[in-house]
Formats: C-alpha cells, sequence, structure tokens
C-alpha cells in the first residue's frame, strides 16, 4: 500500500490498530542521500572509534532527506501456529513547509539514479509527500501559531494564495449571503493555510474543510462571530488542527514508539540516525546521548545484517551480498528448516508482493527484513533443542533465542563491526594494524600508497610519520598477504604495529627520558669528580 499525504490522515486509524495488534515492526528507509564526499580526515574509516563515525556520519544526515519510509508490521494470526500475516505500507515523505518551516537538502546524483533504476515514484514525493517535523521544530511553529505570528513562506504558495483571494473576491461581490463555493484540489495543512489566510483577509466568508477541497461560504459579521466562538472552531481547536496537519507522519512515528514494539531492519544504522534528526530531536553532539536516546525510544531492536553476518558460515551458505540474496538462500532448499518454519502471508491490500519482487522499495525491503527475522529465529531455535522436537513456537521463545543480538547493530567501515544501544560498545575484533615504512620515495602520500597495495585488497591507509603509514583492512586474509608478499620489498617495508614501538609520541617521551637521563649521569659523574 502507498500513502502520501492525501491518504496519511484516513490511514492513520487502521495504521494505530495494526501497530498496537502487532508482534514487530520491520523498517526500511530510503534517503535523497547516503553520505556527503567528504575528503582527507572527513572520510569514515576503518580507524574510527564508533564516536568518530558518528560525528562524521552525523553530518551527511544533516544534509539528506528521506524521501520513503517502509513498514512492514507483523502479527501472529490467533489459533493459527507459527503463522504470521504482513501488512507492509509505503509512505512517501516530504518536509513541512508552513510558517517558519522551509527545509534545505540535497540529492546527491548516485542515489536519485539508483532509486530512479528501481522505480522510484519521484513526482510523489515531491508532489504528494506527507509533511514531517521534529519536535523541535513543532515547538517553534506551536509557539508561532500561539502567537498568531506566521506567515507562508515560499512564492509559490505566496503566488497560489494570492489567485485564491481574488478569486473569491470577485465571487463574493457577486454572491448573496448564505451562498458557498468550492476551491477543488487543495488537501491537508495548506487547505489550512488557505483557511487562515482567507479569514484574516474577509470579514464576511466562513471557511470549510471537506473530501472535494475548501468550501467558502458568505456570511454575516455577527453570525461569523458565533461561528468562530462554537465549541468545534473556536482559536484552539482550529490551531490544535493546524499543527496535527503540519505534524504529518510525526504523528504516526509517535505512535510507533508509545506502542514499544520491537524495530527490525538490516543494516539499519543509517535508519536510526535519520529517525532521530527528523522525527525526534537534530542529532547531539554526544554519541552517548545519541544511543541513549534510542534505547529509550526502541528499547528492542533487531539489526538482520548482524544475526545473518554472525551465523552465516557456521550454517555453510553462500556468499550473499544484500537484504534480497539473504531472503532467497533462508527460502530455498538450503535452508534445513524450510519446511517447518514459520508461515509468512501478505495481507489482502500488500498482495503485490506475492508474485513480484520490488527490490528496494522500501515497504518490500521491510517486509524482507521481517521475514528474515522470523526464518533466522526458527534457525536458532531448532539448533537449541538439536534432535528434540520443537514445541509450538511463538515470537516471544524467537525473541529469546534473538537476545544475543538485540540492541546489537552493524557498523560499516568503523573501528568496531557493531554498536551495543542498550550498553557500552564491545572491543574490536578487527585484524592487526600494519605498519608500513617507505624508502626512496620522497612526497609519498595517502593516495599514493592506496593505489599500491588496490590490487592485492582494500585497506585504509592514515599517516603516522613523513615516511610511515598505518594499514587496516576488515580481513585477516589480506593482512596476512600483504605481510607475506611485501616481506622482502626493497623500498615498502610491512610490519605488525605495535604502539610502544611506533608510536612517535612514545618514542618523543623515550627520547626525553633518554636526554635527561644523560644529563642527570653527567651531572652525576662530574660532581663525584670535583674536589
Amino acid at each position: 500500500m502507498d500513502v502520501g499525504a492525501d491518504e496519511f490522515e484516513e490511514s492513520l486509524p487502521l495504521l494505530q490498530e495494526l501497530i498496537l495488534d502487532a508482534d514487530f515492526v520491520g523498517l526500511d528507509i530510503e534517503f535523497t542521500g547516503l553520505r556527503s564526499n567528504l575528503t582527507g580526515p572527513q572520510q569514515i574509516s576503518l580507524f574510527d572509534l564508533p564516536s568518530e563515525w558518528y560525528l562524521k556520519t552525523r553530518q551527511s544526515v544533516q544534509q539528506f532527506t528521506i524521501c520513503q519510509i517502509g513498514l512492514s508490521v507483523f502479527s501472529s494470526v490467533e489459533r493459527e501456529s507459527n503463522k504470521y500475516v504482513a501488512h507492509s505500507c509505503n509512505f512517501f515523505l516530504f518536509p513541512t513547509t508552513f510558517g517558519i518551516l522551509d527545509s534545505e537538502f540535497s540529492f546527491q546524483a548516485s542515489s536519485v539514479q539508483f532509486l530512479n533504476h528501481y522505480g522510484f515514484n519521484y513526482n510523489k514525493f515531491l508532489k504528494n509527500g506527507i509533511p514531517y517535523m521534529n519536535e523541535e521544530q513543532e515547538k517553534k511553529i506551536k509557539h508561532n501559531i500561539l502567537c498568531g505570528n506566521w506567515k507562508v513562506r515560499s512564492s509559490l504558495d505566496k503566488d497560489q494564495i494570492k489567485v485564491v483571494i481574488d478569486e473569491v473576491t470577485r465571487w463574493l461581490d457577486l454572491a448573496e449571503e448564505g451562498e458557498w463555493m468550492t476551491l477543488p484540489g487543495i488537501a491537508g495543512f495548506q487547505a489550512f493555510e488557505v483557511e487562515l489566510v482567507l479569514r484574516q483577509a474577509l470579514p464576511n466568508i466562513w471557511t470549510v474543510l471537506n473530501e472535494q477541497g475548501v468550501i467558502v461560504k458568505k456570511v454575516s459579521k455577527q453570525h461569523r462571530w458565533y461561528l468562530e466562538n462554537t465549541s468545534c472552531d473556536r482559536a484552539s481547536c482550529w490551531r490544535d488542527k493546524i499543527l496535527l496537519s503540519a505534524k504529518g507522519f510525526s504523528v504516526f512515528f509517535q505512535m510507533l514508539v508509545k506502542a514499544q514494539k520491537p524495530l527490525v531492519g538490516h543494516n539499519m544504522m543509517m535508519d536510526l540516525l535519520h529517525l532521530h534528526e527528523k522525527f525526534y530531536r537534530p542529532l547531539p553532539e554526544s554519541y552517548d546521548q545519541f544511543k541513549q536516546n534510542i534505547h529509550s525510544l526502541f528499547p528492542v531492536i533487531i539489526d538482520t545484517k548482524n544475526v545473518t553476518k554472525d551465523i552465516w558460515k557456521e550454517l555453510n551458505f553462500p556468499r550473499v551480498s544484500n537484504l534480497s540474496e539473504v531472503y532467497e538462500v533462508l527460502n530455498s532448499n538450503l535452508n534445513p528448516t524450510k519446511n517447518s518454519g514459520p508461515e509468512i502471508m501478505h495481507s489482502h491490500d500488500c498482495e503485490k508482493y506475492v508474485e513480484t519482487k520490488y527490490p528496494h522499495e522500501a515497504a518490500y525491503d521491510a517486509f524482507l527484513c521481517g521475514s528474515v527475522l522470523l526464518k533466522v529465529a526458527h534457525l536458532l531455535l531448532e539448533k537449541v533443542h538439536g534432535i528434540d522436537p520443537i514445541p509450538e513456537s511463538t515470537f516471544p521463545q524467537y525473541l529469546d533465542v534473538l537476545a544475543p543480538y538485540v540492541n546489537q547493530v552493524n557498523l560499516i567501515r568503523a573501528g568496531v563491526p557493531k554498536i551495543n544501544f542498550s550498553g557500552p560498545d564491545y572491543p574490536s575484533i578487527r585484524p592487526p594494524i600494519l605498519i608500513l615504512s617507505v624508502r626512496k620515495w620522497p612526497g609519498v602520500n595517502e593516495q599514493q600508497v592506496y593505489r599500491e597495495f588496490q590490487n592485492l585488497c582494500k585497506f585504509d591507509v592514515r599517516r603516522l610519520t613523513r615516511s610511515q603509514f598505518l594499514l587496516l583492512t576488515n580481513k585477516f586474509k589480506d593482512a596476512r598477504n600483504i605481510l607475506k608478499e611485501y616481506r622482502r620489498h626493497p623500498t615498502l617495508q610491512v610490519s605488525l604495529y605495535r604502539y610502544w614501538k611506533h608510536s612517535p609520541n612514545i618514542n618523543c617521551l623515550l627520547q626525553v627520558c633518554g636526554i635527561v637521563t644523560t644529563w642527570a649521569l653527567l651531572a652525576f659523574i662530574l660532581g663525584r669528580s670535583s674536589p
């Protein structure tokens, strides 16, 4: 099911009911860009501590925005053993442009090409995207609405509203009291904006919003005063309606947070960063504060990338490179529990996913995330029970076997492979750092060193001294190969990096200590030899 601004408010009651009845929610998000083209020390690197990786990535999250969120709500079927139904929805989003709010964001050409290749509907995103805001933006707009200090922001809206006022003014000159006209094609919080402008500009009209658009009625000033003071249309009620409509998807986000259902994604670190920035609060400078905030919003997070990466080799499954391939393997005869695992159905409004694959459509990928979770959990449950028959499986049982993976989110290109949202991060299990000592290559830089090794493997490179560089890879095999290949190289010597041996700071400290010791010894000798 695709949901834009026109359909969103009608769908909210059903969405709330689905969330409250759910066992868990699958999530996937598409963005206008992934990562800024930063250079030098601002690029993410295998050398980065999680806090350093976070600060670098934070900049990209602030630069790009969400264009589509996919949710797949999984619920167990009553009186059916190990059977689940998935309700999947695509939400097209566009930042709120109301009053003082006028967000700026960037597009990344590669991301646009990627989504366009998979049939992304940019028209729906740009023309019918659901508005949203975070809590800080909500406070600002609420303050301005309460103070009556708001204005039409974009020149397009100004032109449209001028046309509307001119049209209504011409109609008023000819209309009799009690007659009405319709302004079609105006919906969402823009309709509230039009109504507010008309009511402020014209004292002898009243407006009502319905399915056809904005209804304008000619009334007397006495009747206008009465309408303004009725219980259903007081100023406070009016302001609440405007704010609720302008908040858009953020209303549903708050429902999702309140429900406290397990949230499931695949390689979902960027998703969590954007959820925090766009719907909760601007990302804090403190990495630890970010972790605390996410854990309070979503106490149970499961990253299927982290789970499958951990168990894939153990199960002797073939190598996979993306979520779709993971799903295909688990859905094939390679999976020993294929026929005994959970049965997953699509709801009637998502039947297009039954026969056809829609990779990188957010709701479809969210469905894959949830399906992978259930299938992997069943594999783990069978492993726990061994040859003993598995009792009737339930989602709480699946959560029990997934406990080691809860709140562990995969991290791409950093000093640690994952982030722990419910406690301290685990120490690095990356291969050891190598040190490259260069001879007879004046002026060598990191890019030249990278190109030297790129045919053998990929290393992150960081300069240590004028002629020394640190090398780091995420594969132990690559580290062993480089040590072997360059063991006797005449100008490039590669060895294991030892902090106490190779650190410039330690070397400097040792030199200073050596000088101090030498002078002290010399002073002692001279002192003894003097009469």
